[in-house]
């Protein structure tokens, strides 16, 4: 997909309908000049409402929305009629979608699951007529409720990508190259950093029927999980993804176990539960190396996590990386 038409975050002014007001409103016919009290009640306000839709992927089709208004409730009449409730915005969104406070980033709500229909911000309830507040000793009550009034905020919309395998690493690490090598996807590639701007999807055909959705990550740097290069924005998208598939070049000039460590710490600082996934180290750019110098490399790698040296120029091991990331999937 081209990366203009990847929107994965949008700012909304959002607006829900007003309550109507109680009617105050006293009963005069032919034969009863004097009636009782017959005001209805107000009817409700539209609520504003997020709907999974299976069929979008991004948050394009908002991208120039800045108000989304749902209608104010009417008044209620007397003869004990009820005003009619304002009607519901339902906005479409795709899975992964998160809902925020604009101005606390309080999380409101997310949308993970096809059937989802949630009340994003409820409209107000309608007043109550005089009818309602008739008794005993007050027969003739000459008030009535006013409606509730609408809630208004501006909110950050969100979207994490669905992936089984998510690519993760620093820019420049071959995650692009890797993921046109292994799916039909064309993502942009790139002698320097920050090549990838937007997520980018492909399917990873292992066998016939088997195949797994594998995500390019725009790439992290150090500090990401403070927000440093658009962090925030890269990172939440690596919190919907079954595997982790860490990616480090083989002519990397750190050492191999501290830029991993790096890695991991971003990671946690942003969401400790990222560490619950299972791993994956994949040294990249093996074409550029011999024998000899891998050997020296594996002296350096991290303990505790499988490792594979692959390029996806010369496709060295990258029969071998499908296999053990389809068991990792298959896991039980």
């Amino acid at each position: 997909m081209a990366d203009q038409n990847f929107v994965d975050y949008v700012k909304i002014m959002f607006r829900s309908g007003k309550g109507g007001a109680g009617s105050v409103h006293f009963y005069r016919g032919p034969a009863m000049p004097k009636g009782g009290p017959d005001g209805g009640d107000g009817g409700r306000g539209g609520h504003i409402i997020l709907k999974a839709d299976p069929q979008e992927w991004t948050l394009l089709s908002l991208k120039f929305t800045k108000h989304i208004f749902a209608e104010d409730g009417q008044s209620g009449r007397g003869g004990l009629k009820t005003g009619s409730d304002g009607s519901d915005v339902i906005v479409k969104v795709p899975l992964g979608t998160v809902a925020r406070d604009a101005e606390t980033g309080e999380f409101l709500l997310e949308i993970t699951e096809k059937d989802d229909i949630k009340t994003l911000l409820p409209g107000g309830r309608g007043g109550k007529g005089n009818n309602f507040f008739k008794t005993s000793t007050n027969q003739t009550p000459r008030y009535a409720q006013p409606g509730e009034p609408n809630i208004e905020k501006w909110i950050i919309l969100e979207l994490k990508v669905l992936a089984d395998v998510g690519l993760v690493g620093f820019p420049n690490a071959g995650k692009s190259t890797l993921l046109s090598a292994v799916t039909a996807a064309r993502p942009k590639i790139g002698d320097y950093a920050f090549t990838t701007l937007v997520p980018q999807l492909g399917i990873v055909k292992v066998r016939e029927g088997q195949t797994f959705i594998m995500a390019d990550i725009p790439g992290i740097i150090e500090g990401a999980h403070e927000g440093r290069g658009l962090g925030h924005r890269f990172l939440r998208h690596i919190e919907r993804n079954s595997v982790l598939l860490f990616m480090i070049p083989a002519d990397t000039e750190r050492v191999i176990r501290d830029e991993y460590e790096i890695l991991i710490n971003e990671l946690e600082e942003f969401n400790p539960e990222l560490l619950d996934k299972p791993r994956l180290l994949a040294i990249s750019k093996c074409d550029l190396i011999d024998g000899e110098l891998e050997k020296m490399l594996r002296e350096t790698l991290p303990e505790g996590i499988p490792v594979v040296f692959i390029s996806a120029i010369t496709n060295k091991n990258l029969g071998q990386l499908k296999d053990m990331l389809w068991k990792m999937l298959n896991a039980e």
